[in-house]
């Protein structure tokens, strides 16, 4: 498996997930420092804690090396009006590949149309995050044991949500997926991710309430109300309607799984305890499977 580019989740086939999810069970096992001598260059526009710092200690781990900008908008030739292209045409002579994380849609398409190292999507404002949503398809599959036929509840922030976007694009490689999206209707998922569902005959429905539905799924996906993406008035308005606590957590399935993105806020009000102890509660291994999902990719562009 060879890969030149890692901009959108549409570009990976069923065939291709799996050998991903191959070599990420290979690289969790042991690594020989297959990059030896690269060097990846991280850029972000965005802060960013878990994808920049699991990019980076990937590499690492791999024997290869990391030049870095945490906060590329304010702190770089962006803020004198450089154009992402020459930015990149530049980092590219320094850099093996390059992971960008940007605030506007289409920047990582500009990018990776002048460079002639691997880009990568690390965020691309409310467009996608494909490289989350593979640790995220590749959570469900070990934790649920599957992909084909399982039901997934996506709950909060649906219109703003980049991972949301992606996962769905994924889950639209597999068999019998059904997506129930729980959102405010002000927040609720766009027109063209229901109209790519239906062109890949995933079954989903809209609905604005939530422990209705936590019995009858396997993943619970919530996510964080995005204040940074919205007015003031929708985060007002949306702010602190989903919640999973001690008590309604009880209403999911002994077999299902509570996935999140990470970073989570008022949405998750659970003791430690309970994301130590209670096996349902999966984002803090999902989190973890990003550090070795990011490496297999890295060593899928590189070695």
């Amino acid at each position: 498996m060879k890969l030149k580019n890692i901009i959108e989740s549409q570009q990976f086939d069923e065939e291709t997930i799996f050998e991903l999810f191959k070599k990420t069970d290979e690289l969790r096992i042991g690594v020989k420092k297959p990059l030896d001598g690269k060097i990846l260059a991280t850029l972000f526009y965005e802060p960013s804690t878990r994808t920049r710092l699991s990019f980076e200690s990937a590499m690492l781990r791999m024997g290869g090396q990391v030049i870095s900008t945490e906060n590329a908008k304010e702190f770089s030739s962006a803020i004198k009006g450089e154009s992402i292209e020459d930015s990149v045409r530049v980092i590219s002579t320094y850099s093996d590949a390059i992971v960008i994380r940007h605030f506007e849609e289409g920047a990582l398409e500009k990018a990776a149309s002048v460079s002639p190292v691997p880009v990568i999507n690390g965020g691309s404002g409310s467009g996608q995050h494909p490289t989350q949503t593979l640790l995220d398809i590749y959570t469900i599959w070990k934790e649920v044991g599957k992909i084909d036929g399982i039901t997934i509840a996506m709950v909060g922030d649906l219109k703003y949500g980049r991972t949301v976007r992606s996962l769905c694009y994924l889950l639209g490689k597999f068999k019998n997926i059904k997506i129930i999206f729980i959102a405010p209707k002000a927040l609720s998922i766009n027109q063209d991710i229901k109209d790519y569902l239906k062109r890949k005959d995933v079954s989903f429905e809209e609905r604005t309430e939530l422990d209705k539905y936590l019995p009858e799924v396997d993943v619970v996906y919530m996510t964080r109300i995005q204040k940074e993406r919205m007015s003031e008035k929708e985060y007002e308005e949306s702010k602190g309607l989903y919640k999973i606590t001690e008590k309604n957590l009880q209403l999911i399935k002994k077999t299902a799984r509570l996935l999140h993105p990470l970073p989570h806020v008022e949405e998750i009000q659970l003791s430690l305890e309970t994301e130590n102890k209670d096996q349902r509660v999966a984002y803090f291994r999902q989190a973890e499977n990003g550090l070795y999902v990011r490496m297999a990719l890295l060593s899928c562009l590189l070695d």
